[in-house]
C-alpha cells in the first residue's frame, strides 16, 4: 500500500501514538496521579521518614524532579552531560531546606512534564528515530522511561501518606 491513503493511515497512527504517550506521562488511568500523590501533604510531614521506608515525601517528590529534568535534558539538549554519581539524583536532605521548597519543587516538575507532553505530540520528533544527539536512544525510549519511573515513585510516594496516616483510604 502507498500514496496519500497510506500516508494519510501513517500519520493517523503516529498521532494515536503521539496522543497515547503524552497521556501515559499524566497516569491518570490506572493509577494515582502526581497531583494526588502531592496535594494536602502538611509541612510537618514533608520531611518525616515512616519506620522501615528509606525516603520521605520531600525525597521522593525531589528525586521524581530531578531525573524528570534530566531526561528531560538529555532529550532536547545536544550537549548533556549525565551527573556524575546517582546521589546527584537525590536531594541532600529529609526535609525541604525551607517552606517554599515543596511548592517550587512541584511546580518545577509540572512545568517539565507539560514540556515532555509538548515533546511527544511535536511531529517534527520522530518518535522511534534515534535522538540526533543520542542514537542509542529515541525519544519513545526516554518518554516512556519518564512514566515509568514517576510511576514508580509516585506509588511509593502513597505508600508513604498510607504509613503517615496523610492518605484517604
Amino acid at each position: 500500500m502507498s500514496g496519500p491513503t497510506h500516508r494519510a493511515s501513517r500519520a493517523r497512527h503516529d498521532q494515536v501514538l503521539r496522543t497515547q504517550v503524552a497521556t501515559l506521562l499524566d497516569w491518570q488511568g490506572a493509577h494515582v496521579d502526581f497531583e494526588a500523590a502531592v496535594s494536602g501533604v502538611p509541612p510537618e510531614l514533608r520531611g518525616r521518614r515512616p519506620p522501615g521506608l528509606p525516603h520521605s515525601l520531600w525525597e521522593l517528590l525531589e528525586h521524581l524532579r530531578i531525573c524528570q529534568w534530566d531526561i528531560l535534558d538529555y532529550c532536547v539538549n545536544p550537549d548533556y552531560r549525565e551527573p556524575t554519581s546517582s546521589g546527584a539524583y537525590w536531594p541532600g536532605t529529609a526535609e525541604p531546606p525551607g517552606p517554599e521548597a515543596w511548592d517550587e519543587s512541584a511546580a518545577a516538575f509540572r512545568r517539565d512534564l507539560a514540556a515532555l507532553r509538548r515533546l511527544a505530540n511535536d511531529p517534527k520528533n520522530a518518535l522511534t528515530d534515534p535522538l540526533p544527539h543520542a542514537p542509542r536512544h529515541t525519544y519513545l525510549r526516554e518518554l516512556l522511561l519518564v512514566a515509568d519511573h514517576n510511576a514508580y515513585h509516585i506509588g511509593q510516594m502513597i505508600q508513604v501518606r498510607r504509613l503517615l496516616g496523610i492518605w484517604p483510604a
